[in-house]
């Protein structure tokens, strides 16, 4: 539990502020396509096509307007070689980088933790019925 508001004690932003620059901030992350393409990249640089195959039920739509979001916001780098046909890939900038510790920590616990989430969910159900 945190025990102020991000932002209380200094004055500056907080994530909880509707609308502020923190929040938006954090809504960059804050999307299941983002975390998995940013997670995938952490392991190196990928192409298009790899990054689709790397990441199950994503469609080719949503992979490219990710990755084109991600690179605005300076998390994904694109770097086009001038071959025919064109080849591109991407990898993470230095800023994005700085997510991947805090990324895999939450990976990590998604997958050593899904017994129990999915035990809760059965017994919650049960409780509350359909």
């Amino acid at each position: 539990m945190v025990p102020n508001k991000p932002g209380e004690a200094d004055g500056s932003e907080s994530v909880f502020d509707l609308g502020g620059r923190s929040r938006q901030t954090l809504e960059l992350i804050a999307d299941k396509w983002a975390v998995l393409i940013l997670y995938a990249l952490s392991r190196g640089t990928m192409r298009h096509n790899r990054l689709r195959r790397e990441i199950g039920g994503i469609s080719q739509k949503m992979l490219t307007k990710t990755l084109r979001r991600l690179e605005r916001d300076g998390l994904v780098g694109r770097e086009v070689y001038p071959v025919i046909p064109p080849r591109v890939e991407y990898s993470l900038t230095p800023l994005g980088e700085t997510l991947i510790r805090i990324l895999a920590e939450l990976c990590v616990w998604a997958e050593e933790h899904i017994e129990e989430v999915e035990t809760a969910r059965r017994d919650y159900d049960a409780r509350e019925g359909p």
